[in-house]
């Protein structure tokens, strides 16, 4: 599948903004199953300086510094990519087996999935969110079965409400009140995992949505979109990583589905902010954002 991704964002200040530094993660990735054809990033008032580098995770990032006074910040994004269709690959470890082996040891060799065992600022480790999880996770059940299951019950237990929760809303919080919206349902199952001792990171990108049918889709109508993915350390080298959405209830590698795009990979949101920064000045601001995903 062949896609256009348009993101556009722009903040309104008030007063005037005297200086500003920015980062954005807004160019998808290239990985397994997805190539990317090209990618452009325009931002006004134009940065005095504009880098792209990449981070621990191998996620492009750029550095935006804007030196010029302003009162409005516009940044859009526009990508192509081709997407292939995904799969869920056969596994059987158990999942206590993947806990013992991402356990830490003295002397045993270390597994990079281990980092995501651990709490980091938007997914805690709590025992609530192992009690949510633990009917999924029978004795000596698959891996891959027992997350899939996990996904499937948080379909059906949360319902997805706009507004009903904020971008830093806590984890917890979005449990015991059972609704939230995607970013929400990411954080939600990647501590559950977590807390079960398993690995499980955050993935943040877009899915393509089809208007009712007779009507016509509107230019920014779609949203940035995130889900998870776990650790399965008994396929091949290259599918490790399944991906899990709970917003959608699907499962599969290199994501859910080829009508999906990735962008980055990250332990939460916060390490995959679409845009985040600092400014000077601009105590107030409204902000905006339209995606379009399309096929081309």
């Amino acid at each position: 599948m062949k896609l256009r991704i348009i993101h556009e964002t722009q903040y309104d200040y008030q007063p005037v903004v005297e200086t500003a530094q920015h980062m954005a993660y807004l160019q998808p990735l290239n990985r397994v199953g997805q190539q990317r054809l090209h990618h452009q990033l325009k931002v006004l008032p134009q940065p005095s300086t504009m880098n792209e580098t990449i981070d621990v995770y191998g996620n492009a990032r750029h550095y935006l510094d804007l030196q010029t006074p302003h009162r409005q910040l516009q940044v859009l994004s526009i990508s192509e990519v081709t997407t292939q269709p995904s799969t869920l690959p056969t596994s059987t470890v158990s999942w206590e087996d993947v806990r013992e082996r991402l356990r830490y040891q003295a002397g045993a060799p270390f597994d990079a999935a281990s980092e995501f065992v651990f709490a980091s600022p938007m997914v805690p480790r709590q025992s609530e969110f192992a009690d949510y999880a633990r009917p999924s996770f029978t004795p000596g059940g698959g891996l891959q079965t027992c997350a899939v299951d996990l996904m499937n019950r948080m379909f059906v237990d949360f319902t997805y409400e706009s507004h009903s929760t904020e971008v830093n809303t806590p984890a917890l919080q979005a449990l015991t009140q059972r609704k939230g919206v995607c970013q929400d349902f990411a954080h939600i199952l990647i501590a559950c995992l977590r807390s079960l001792g398993l690995a499980a990171r955050y993935v943040s990108g877009y899915l393509l949505t089809l208007p009712a049918p007779g009507c016509i889709k509107l230019r920014g109508s779609d949203a940035s979109h995130a889900w998870a993915s776990v650790y399965v350390p008994d396929l091949s080298v290259g599918q490790r990583w399944v991906d899990l959405d709970p917003t959608n209830d699907r499962a599969g590698w290199p994501s859910p589905g080829e009508d999906y795009v990735t962008l980055a990979l990250g332990r939460d949101f916060s390490d995959v902010s679409p845009l985040r920064g600092v400014i000077h000045g601009g105590a107030s601001h409204t902000l905006k954002v339209g995606v379009t995903v399309e096929p081309i």
